[in-house]
């Protein structure tokens, strides 16, 4: 009761710097993955586009939106949320419009670079960047409540849209979304109007990292643990991508209407609610570094399952272990880097990651549709999916372990 209560109260009294994390990460769904795939069948039948060649055009506009992650994502380093995060805003509304009037298949893989590197990339750094800044001993519920925003986006939208589309055109869904967007850079100004420059916070609470020191980016990525966790970073992010990506040709594959198939994504929410809340208070007990080698560990067991998955409940299940290994993507990875690198660079340093990840989430769609059109069955890649996810658990121990060592003498 008194862990709830102080939750409760840390809550109250941060509430609008918060309440703005989770809502640009709501914000971020409308150039997620998850939220782009439900309209794949509509999208392909339009501009009669394969799996592949599909897959191809967003894995091109991902590619090219996580490389200028890495030059715009120190923007973050240097200007408010309330400044920065608002303007972004405006361009993912605008990246909406664009998918909505688009005309030619020619212009698509603008559309679909303009929607990732705005929504996935910007909206969703920005969002963390400014958790892991602006709290250090509670680091980690911070981004955990923050996360609750991406959890909201992946519980509501796709059965929402999934119904939407069935009876408005689904570009008009993504003209409601952009009409969100614009509705919501209000509401994010009403709540940083006290908000001061991120130069100012880091001078009055700022973290250190590894041997008692900020890192700059150069220096952060020499040193082997930041690419120690880049198969982590890149394979939850491509391969679970891959999945919500091809999930209407999944479940034509599995003999399942698309709409029983979005109905079990609710419970991998549920999981993904409670393993963030715990990840994050076992963020701010234990340490993120600590934790590291095991969060990914239930995404081996459920991309077996969608390889077997003999009726809807055992993607179901799932679905759920991929919830639970998702807390941890919210929380720990995005912990790690202010915990092992300090916050003053944190802008930078978080860019390569962030443009790792949407580079992931690039190769995933696009390998897999690949897989597909030359008769790879997506089935059968679950299987090849689940052995990378092991691997890159095992690649991250000896690595931690001379991390900890680093930090421990920092402390």
């Amino acid at each position: 009761m008194t862990g709830l209560r102080s939750y409760l109260t840390f809550v109250r009294d941060n509430a609008p710097f918060l309440a703005t994390g989770a809502l640009l990460s709501f914000l971020s769904s409308f150039g997620q993955t998850f939220f782009i795939s439900i309209f794949g069948g509509e999208i392909r039948a339009d501009y009669g586009l394969t799996n592949g060649e599909w897959g191809l055009i967003y894995m091109v506009g991902t590619g090219a939106s996580a490389a200028l992650m890495v030059f715009a994502g120190g923007l973050a380093d240097r200007f408010r949320v309330r400044t920065l995060g608002i303007f972004v805003v405006w361009m993912l509304a605008l990246a909406c419009l664009a998918m909505a009037f688009n005309p030619a298949v020619v212009l698509l893989p603008f559309v679909i670079f303009a929607l990732r590197f705005t929504g996935q990339g910007m909206t969703s750094h920005v969002a963390v960047v400014s958790m892991a800044r602006w709290f250090v001993a509670t680091r980690g519920r911070a981004l955990a409540i923050a996360a609750f925003g991406f959890m909201l986006g992946d519980a509501a939208l796709p059965l929402t849209m999934v119904w939407l589309k069935s009876f408005i055109d689904w570009r008009m869904l993504f003209v409601g979304s952009a009409i969100f967007c614009v509705l919501a850079s209000a509401v994010l100004f009403r709540l940083l109007h006290l908000e001061r420059t991120p130069q100012s916070v880091a001078e009055s609470n700022q973290s250190f990292g590894m041997n008692g020191r900020f890192w700059t980016r150069a220096e952060a990525l020499r040193h082997p643990m930041f690419w120690a966790m880049t198969p982590a970073v890149m394979s939850f992010s491509g391969f679970g991508t891959a999945f919500w990506f091809h999930q209407a040709h999944f479940a034509e594959i599995k003999g399942w209407s698309h709409l029983s198939l979005v109905a079990v994504f609710p419970l991998g929410t549920a999981a993904l609610l409670v393993s963030t809340i715990i990840y994050g208070w076992a963020v701010d007990r234990f340490g993120a570094v600590r934790l590291l080698p095991v969060y990914l560990l239930p995404l081996v067991v459920a991309f077996v399952l969608h390889w077997y998955a003999p009726s809807l409940w055992w993607t179901a299940i799932a679905v759920i272990l991929m919830g639970l290994a998702g807390g941890g993507q919210a929380t720990i990875l995005n912990a790690c880097w202010a915990e092992l690198y300090g916050t003053r660079h944190i802008g930078a340093i978080k860019s390569v990651a962030t443009a790792l990840m949407v580079l992931g989430s690039a190769i995933g769609p696009g390998l897999s549709g690949w897989l597909i059109d030359i008769g790879v069955g997506f089935e059968v890649q679950q299987l090849g999916y689940a052995a990378l996810f092991a691997l890159a658990s095992l690649i991250m121990i000896i690595p931690v372990r001379q991390a900890r060592i680093a930090l421990a003498a920092a402390a």
